[in-house]
C-alpha cells in the first residue's frame, strides 16, 4: 500500500472491510460525519447503502462524497 494511504476497517453489512484513502479524504469524511451529527462507520454505511452501480468501488464512492462535501454539497 502506498505510504500516501491511509486504511480503515469497517463492519458494513454485517461484514469486516477495509477502505484505504489519502489523509485530506478521510478528513473531509470526518467533516462530513460531524456535520452530519453521525460517526465515521455509520456515514461510510450511508455512503456504501446510497451507490446506485454497486461496481463502483467503495473507495472511490467515498472519495466522491468528500469531494461533493468539499465542494457544499451533501455527500450522501
Amino acid at each position: 500500500m502506498s505510504r500516501h494511504l491511509t486504511k480503515r476497517s469497517f463492519r458494513l453489512a454485517g461484514h469486516a472491510t477495509s477502505v484505504a484513502l489519502e489523509g485530506a479524504f478521510w478528513a473531509e469524511l470526518e467533516a462530513l460525519a460531524k456535520q452530519q451529527g453521525l460517526s465515521l462507520a455509520v456515514l461510510v454505511a450511508e455512503v456504501d447503502a446510497a451507490r446506485a452501480d454497486q461496481s463502483l468501488p467503495l473507495a472511490s464512492a467515498l472519495r466522491l462524497a468528500a469531494l461533493a462535501h468539499a465542494r457544499g454539497r451533501d455527500g450522501t
